[in-house]
């Protein structure tokens, strides 16, 4: 072999799909094999095939060769380890898949993946195997000096394999490497295997080391101090051909058949077509037939029962004939692209939910524009009726494959895939994700594993913004928060933490499984990509070891069945509607009910699905909707874009500026929308209309125009002003046209996700109209943990004047309860109160009587429910006052009072278990509670905080009433309704959200409560740098608002927090001077009796004799501060008090 060709090859490279183990990202890898021209590089990451195909696309594309395998657990007699495997052609890649899938899907629960040696040998065609390293299933046997068993093994492989088994000879200094070394060279010597020089890489280059020995121990979950954890050299990086050379120089036939192991290979694994799943039809039918049958049969049930109904004073011929001539026109398409099986399946699953009770969308995407979608049920929107296009869809010039995304119950998702294992056997898997190391998450991995306090690390941690729709990286992070910066030049252990962060940011870190996409296959899923099943998880369904990029690149076809929570609600207020005898088919509601409309233009949106944010109630309270079109095109606008298309929709909505449809021509397409550009189907609407695009070439130009591809927006800019001149439009107006259109398209969104997102947003407020308490009610029970959105709907509560009935053991339930005007508080919506276990507490109250005393609760109740944190929880949210007037008794008295329970309970099985003894419950155990000090107001109002997340029996604000009053602050909603620019409103906070500008300043969203219900307002950044350590969840703040008229002429007015000061500094001030008012002079005596303290306070005393007011000042300066003040504000003989 020629020098040229004798290139050390690195056939063993571990990318970060090696979970915590390898430290490579694929595009990083293949950048490098560009910049040194590496003609061979192999991937071998533990346990998964997971970067398979994306390493073999991203590799070959720089010109370097890949080599496929993996390192898969096999047990051998009692020793389960690792061996690297290599598929030579595409038949040895479908072994190595089959392999892989086995060893998650073919183990039992509590052992870790693996395969039988047996199944290696059963499945060894077009493979190659090696012996693996220090960490293989051949090291462990010799570590055990298992010497029987070892030669066992090896002539095993070496008879199935040949001179395609191995022995490799690694030299990293490891330990124990040196000896398994020795121990591979007499094993070699002895029976004839060809050694092979190898080396195992986990980083790219040296300086990544430390940073990598860290991932070891977020992976081991240890520490970088401990001395008995796993660890390596710094020698696994990526070594030029001349240093591997260098170092196997003593062993030329390891470097000769390391340098001859690329040419074994004759495989690539490349990107595939789509393989669209088959269903079974019926014998005498095909997929294409069955898709035509059910399609018009379910266009009937759709013309007789919707359609027709809606167009009672329309020819029926004539509608038929448009549904019959869309629907051929569609089914055409579908057959073509050879999808009439996806539509088949999708439309099984949907109708095999709704037949068995489960809540199912009306459609959501591009896919609610298929008549035959609307025909087979799955979706419940009218295409036509709502100008939906169908090749938004799908169009023969469609490069990826569309699929249905279709929502579900989210409470009753898994029984769709209970179905579709039922159905497709192991046809049909979940799709793997991975958890990263973002910002946040490196810093606290690596904080503890280097040894730094939580405490510490987590307050590094909270200087990261937290914006799930922007996130920022650790290096933008650091860059824009001061904080950080400073840390990290105070403390060597938190620039180590910094730098390790750094290096470490956007690995891998776990595999996870995506939520709700599902792959569907034949019977032999496990044998076209490579399975994993996560046994940690409840889950029905494997997962694909590929992601859902290479997924598709794999040829499979997603199917995505989403989880919405909102038809949870739908549901679970129908079920209460059932429960009262009112039967409610939400699908056959009006869409042109005024009474609805009406409520969407107050803004009072609290619950509505998709129009909750304040921005939306702002635009519904100034475009005033009045038809169910309104509502689609709001869910649109709304979205990320230019807002100033809001104002222009709602102005010539409401008559106040005229619409400009930009052409004649295109008035018909944009007169719905008032002039606007709203949806991506208007954009392929105008490109057909003005320049002849067929629906193909129309979805083309949308998608460009969408993503801003600039070499193919401006092909389609040339062929559009081309397609207009033809159809007589000028040059110069075609291309302005163009240009006109272009900004809008950017930003248009999918009508017919808008459509059907716009109806799920009608029905809510159908609900909540007719039936509010139900709806409400039902809604808070899909929120249990979430306490945010529990306090804003007990705020709405008191707005529509309905009662909550406050947490009560004996009258409340494990969810929310809606009677007339009231709904019951959730037991289990207080803070760590588990709602299988007081459903099993109310079970038994329900069965034997309310609990009459607490001694009668602990006699009755299981100990299984009950536990120190939920009675803590229910006693501090007041759900025992019934039975027990003292909370701070029970609270102290909890760790006593679960003994009793159990000491009861195991009394009681005692006698159910003795025949000659009768249990009595008659009998019920007295005890005295531990006595303690009465929790103040102030103490009962943080306890009810701490357990449900908001005040519910008084306001912490309520003692300042008065002395708000006399000091003129005011409430907030005052201060909004009056005319002053300015003013001072008390608040408390309840929740607090840190942010970072665009320009990376920080800001904080605050909701504060007052008596009169809460608000929400910015901090900017001097402020809130000065006030941060103060600004916390409870504590009460008097706030300087100034009102900013905007620029722009609009009513609306932002509100600026000018000065933000803690009530306590402000209730305890010094006060200059106090005017007293008392009402005769008599009542001198008793005031003297307040005012003996000497202070800072100039006391003037104010009596009125008659027609004559007399005013004294005392002559020393008196104590006078807010416990005084709240000390005589209520005495008979006080008339006023002034400051």
């Amino acid at each position: 072999m020629s020098n040229a060709l004798k290139y050390f090859t690195n056939f063993k490279v571990h990318t970060q799909y090696s979970i915590c183990e390898g430290a490579i990202k694929i595009p990083e890898l293949a950048e490098y094999c560009k910049s040194n021209k590496v003609p061979a590089l192999g991937l071998s990451d533990s346990f998964n095939l997971c970067g398979a195909l994306e390493f073999s696309q991203e590799i070959s594309k720089v010109g370097t060769q890949p080599i496929i395998g993996s390192q898969i657990n096999f047990r051998f007699s009692d020793t389960i380890g690792k061996l690297p495997i290599f598929a030579k052609t595409e038949h040895g890649f479908k072994n190595l898949i089959k392999l892989s899938s086995k060893s998650y899907l073919d183990v039992k629960e509590n052992d870790k993946p693996h395969c039988l040696i047996e199944e290696l040998f059963k499945n060894k065609k077009d493979l190659i195997v090696l012996s693996g390293g220090i960490n293989s299933l051949l090291s462990e046997l010799i570590k055990k000096n298992r010497i029987k068993e070892i030669e066992k093994i090896i002539l095993e492989l070496k008879k199935n394999f040949s001179d395609l088994f191995y022995l490799e000879i690694q030299r990293h200094n490891d330990d124990g490497e040196k000896e398994l070394e020795e121990a591979f060279l007499n094993l070699s010597g002895k029976f004839k295997i060809p050694i092979i020089a190898s080396r195992e890489i986990f980083y790219i280059n040296k300086d990544m080391h430390e940073a990598h020995d860290a991932l070891l121990c977020i992976g081991e979950k240890t520490y970088v101090d401990e001395k008995n954890r796993k660890k390596f050299t710094e020698e696994h990086y990526l070594k030029n051909s001349d240093e591997m050379k260098q170092i196997y120089n003593d062993l030329p036939e390891a470097l000769e058949n390391n340098y001859l192991f690329p040419h074994r290979f004759s495989y690539k694994l490349k990107k595939s077509e789509p393989v669209l799943p088959s269903i079974k039809v019926s014998n005498n039918s095909d997929e294409a037939q069955e898709l035509l049958n059910q399609s018009k049969n379910g266009l009937i049930n759709r013309l007789e029962n919707f359609v027709f109904k809606k167009k009672q004073s329309q020819d029926k011929s004539k509608i038929e004939k448009i549904y019959s001539e869309r629907l051929m026109h569609e089914i055409k398409i579908i057959n073509e692209m050879k999808y009439a099986g996806y539509f088949l399946i999708v439309s099984d699953y949907i109708k095999w939910a709704k037949q068995n009770n489960i809540p199912v969308g009306p459609g959501r995407g591009s896919g609610a524009g298929s008549l035959v979608a609307y025909s087979l049920d799955i979706t419940d929107l009218d295409p036509i009726e709502f100008g939906l296009i169908f090749e938004r869809f799908l169009n023969p010039e469609r490069i990826s494959m569309p699929d249905f995304d279709i929502d579900f119950c989210e409470e009753k998702r898994d029984l769709v895939f209970k179905y579709l294992r039922s159905k497709y056997k192991n046809g049909v898997a979940h799709i793997i994700t991975f958890g990263k190391l973002k910002a946040r998450m490196a810093l606290r991995d690596i904080g503890r594993v280097i040894g730094l306090p939580y405490g510490h690390v987590d307050k590094i941690c909270k200087m990261i913004p937290f914006d799930p729709s922007r996130p920022l990286t650790l290096e933008e992070s650091i860059a824009r928060e001061p904080r950080i910066r400073e840390e990290e030049k105070n403390n060597p252990k938190v620039k180590k933490l910094i730098k390790l962060s750094l290096k470490l940011e956007g690995l891998n870190r776990n595999l996870a499984t995506h939520a709700a996409g599902v792959v569907i296959a034949g019977e032999k899923l496990s044998e076209q990509v490579p399975l994993y099943r996560d046994k940690s998880s409840d889950l029905l369904l494997p997962s694909t070891q590929f992601d859902m990029h290479s997924s598709e690149n794999a040829g499979l076809v997603k199917f995505d069945i989403l989880g919405l929570n909102t038809l949870t609600v739908i549901h679970k207020t129908i079920q209460m509607l059932r429960n009262k005898k009112i039967e409610l088919d939400i699908s056959k509601i009006p869409l042109d009910d005024p009474e609805i409309f009406k409520l969407l233009s107050t803004g009072e949106t609290t619950g509505l699905f998709q129009l909750e944010s304040s921005g939306v109630r702002l635009t519904l309270k100034q475009m005033k909707p009045n038809k169910f079109e309104d509502i689609i095109a709001l869910v649109a606008l709304y979205r990320p874009g230019p807002m100033n298309n809001i104002p222009i929709y709602n102005d010539c909505k409401n008559g106040l500026k005229k619409p400009d449809y930009i052409h004649k021509s295109l008035e018909k397409i944009l007169k719905p929308t008032y002039g606007i550009i709203i949806y991506q189907e208007q954009v392929m609407q105008i490109a057909q209309v003005l320049a002849g695009f067929s629906p193909g070439e129309a979805d083309i130009l949308r998608k460009a125009m969408g993503k801003k591809k600039r070499k193919e927006l401006e092909k389609q800019e040339e062929k559009f002003i081309k397609g207009a001149v033809n159809k007589g439009i000028k040059k110069d107006i075609a291309s302005f046209i163009f240009q006109k259109i272009k900004p809008f398209a950017e930003y248009g969104f999918n009508k017919s996700h808008a459509a059907a997102y716009a109806l799920i947003a009608y029905q809510t407020a159908y609900l909540k109209h007719y039936y509010k308490e139900e709806f409400i009610a039902a809604t808070m029970s899909t929120e249990l943990s979430n306490t945010d959105k529990l306090r804003e709907f007990v705020q709405e509560l008191k707005r529509l004047n309905i009662q909550i009935i406050r947490p009560n053991i004996n009258k409340c339930f494990a969810d929310f309860k809606a009677e007339k005007n009231k709904i019951r508080y959730a037991l289990s919506g207080i803070k760590s109160v588990g709602y299988e276990a007081i459903s099993n507490v109310i079970s038994e109250r329900e069965k034997n009587g309310p609990f009459k005393s607490l001694e009668e609760f602990i006699h009755r109740v299981n100990p299984k429910d009950i536990n120190k944190l939920q009675l803590e929880g229910l006693a501090k949210a007041g759900a025992f006052d019934e039975i027990c007037k003292s909370r701070s008794s029970l609270f102290n008295s909890i760790p006593r009072l679960i003994q009793i329970n159990k000491s009861v309970w195991d009394e009681k099985n005692s006698l159910q278990n003795n025949l000659f003894q009768t249990n009595s419950d008659k009998n019920i155990l007295t005890f005295d509670l531990t006595e303690s000090k009465e929790w103040t107001n102030n103490e009962i109002l943080m306890n009810e905080f701490q357990s449900i997340g908001f005040y519910m029996s008084d306001h912490p604000l309520k003692i300042y009433e008065k002395y708000f009053k006399e000091s003129k602050i005011i409430s907030f909603k005052e201060f909004m309704d009056s005319d002053n620019n300015s003013g001072i409103v008390a608040g408390t906070i309840m929740s607090i959200q840190e942010k970072k500008s665009i320009k990376g300043n920080p800001f904080a969203i605050i909701k504060f409560s007052d008596l009169e219900g809460e608000f929400e307002l910015f901090l900017f950044s001097d402020l809130l740098i000065a006030k941060r350590n103060q600004l916390k969840a409870a504590n009460s703040f008097n706030l300087t608002l100034q009102k900013d008229i905007s620029t722009n002429g609009s009513s609306v007015r932002r509100i600026n927090i000018k000065n933000i000061i803690n009530i306590d500094d402000i209730v305890n001030k010094v006060h200059e001077k106090v005017t007293i008012e008392i009402k005769e002079k008599n009542d001198f005596n008793q005031l003297k009796d307040f005012l003996k303290e000497s202070g800072k306070t100039k006391i003037q005393i104010k009596i009125k004799n008659v027609s004559k007011i007399y005013t004294f000042e005392l002559k020393n300066p008196r104590k006078f501060n807010f416990q005084t003040f709240n000390a005589i504000k209520d005495k008979t003989f006080i008339k006023k008090i002034s400051f």
